[in-house]
């Protein structure tokens, strides 16, 4: 599954806010250079969350963060800018345009527009238009969470009814093509275990099938280990010792309990994902005490050692 996904040019990231929607993006986008590919995170939170991460400027032009890996920060405004700059001929006219009173009132009352501006820059980076060789191998895009974002994938579609056969309704076509072609373009929705997160990964992922935008997986973040069984909590509460002892194991016992009951309904709500997307389920482990750039750099090296260990194992099977 996951080989599936990184075959594609576009990977459109979104879930709710603070599942570690960010922090996949970016293990994502490291994990694809592993391989020698050349990705480019394109994150659309105006805070720049990983721009902080990595220790850069927010930037509408690509960072080099690491080997092979670059960042941008997606404006919707500097989105419009530049795709203005490519249609209206000479600097002096452009120029005239952006101080004008008119433009900024335009920018203010078409929102919509630089949304759409801004998939229109994904259009362009990812090479999709023919016009030059792409740049990169793979963009990876850090979407707004799950309510902005379905606003965002849905503005195409709004603006090939309003402006039709114009310029802005060719971009608006070209725009909604890349999405739903199925070998460049993949949505991936990441959630955690707790209900809200299951209700909307859910809610959302109808939604966006209603539109013919079905998401190709769902990366479930934070999975908790299962190292340990009921057998070995029991095990460990009936060890014998001295008193202090025995308390200290009882309390091991009650933490150990906990976990066993977190990790029982992360299994129930990823076998409920799976029954109401009909989709594939990656689970993504949680890494304590691990946070930023040590996080990412750990999610992508476990990720390339599933994909090593798939291909010996259907290898092994075949066998």
């Amino acid at each position: 599954m996951l080989n599936e996904i990184l075959a594609r040019r576009v990977l459109i990231v979104l879930g709710k806010g603070g599942v570690g929607k960010s922090t996949l993006s970016a293990a994502i986008a490291k994990l694809a250079t592993l391989s020698g590919a050349r990705a480019l995170i394109m994150e659309c939170d105006g805070r720049a969350p990983l721009a902080a991460t990595f220790g850069v400027t927010p930037s509408f032009v690509p960072t080099q963060i690491a080997d092979n890996l670059a960042l941008m920060t997606l404006d919707g405004r500097a989105a419009l800018e530049e795709y203005l700059r490519l249609v209206v001929p000479g600097r002096m006219l452009l120029k005239a345009v952006f101080a004008s009173r008119l433009y900024q009132f335009f920018v203010q009352a078409a929102p919509g527009l630089r949304e759409l501006m801004m998939l229109g820059k994904i259009y362009y980076e990812a090479g999709l238009d023919g016009a030059k060789p792409p740049a990169r191998n793979l963009i990876v895009v850090d979407a707004p969470a799950s309510g902005q974002a379905i606003s965002l994938l849905k503005m195409p579609t709004a603006a090939l009814s309003t402006f039709g056969d114009s310029i802005v309704g060719k971009e608006a076509r070209n725009i909604s093509r890349m999405m739903r072609d199925r070998r460049n373009c993949a949505i991936v929705q990441v959630t955690t275990a707790d209900s809200l997160s299951i209700s909307e990964t859910i809610e959302t992922h109808a939604q966006l099938s209603s539109i013919h935008l079905a998401p190709a997986a769902v990366l479930f973040n934070r999975m908790p280990p299962s190292e340990f069984d009921a057998h070995d909590i029991a095990a460990l509460s009936n060890r014998r010792g001295a008193r202090s002892r025995k308390k200290d194991l009882e309390h091991l016992a009650e933490l150990a309990k906990s976990e066993l009951i977190r990790a029982a309904q992360a299994r129930k709500a990823i076998a409920r994902i799976r029954t109401e997307t009909d989709g594939p389920v990656l689970e993504i482990a949680e890494h304590s005490g691990l946070s930023g750039i040590a996080l990412i750099d750990r999610i992508a090296a476990e990720l390339a050692r599933d994909l090593d260990a798939k291909p010996a194992a259907r290898a092994a099977h075949r066998r």
